[in-house]
């Protein structure tokens, strides 16, 4: 049914191949053709990637310290990554 396309990146200009089991891959999930070769669709992602700011806490469990990405406020208790999967389980 589907058969091999040669594709022209929209942001490098190089032909890519849209391989027959991509297109499958593509239609079953409803997604439009790509326009970028590999590559260039790697280095947008990367590139769309921002660092997360961390913040250091204090378990208010076991008193260790440890690194959350959010702003902790003070009304309510933080945990260390260990603490909260525990609290999690319960």
């Amino acid at each position: 049914m589907y058969e091999d396309k040669t594709l022209v990146c929209r942001d490098c200009g190089n032909e890519f191949v849209f391989t027959a089991g991509e297109q499958e891959f593509y239609a079953e999930r409803g997604f439009h053709e790509p326009q970028r070769c590999k590559a260039c669709r790697d280095a947008r992602k990367q590139s769309n990637r921002t660092e997360r700011q961390m913040f250091t806490i204090v378990c208010a469990s076991c008193g260790k310290e440890d690194k959350v990405p959010f702003q902790p406020r003070e009304d309510k208790p933080v945990y260390c990554s260990e603490c909260f999967a525990k609290q999690r389980e319960m």
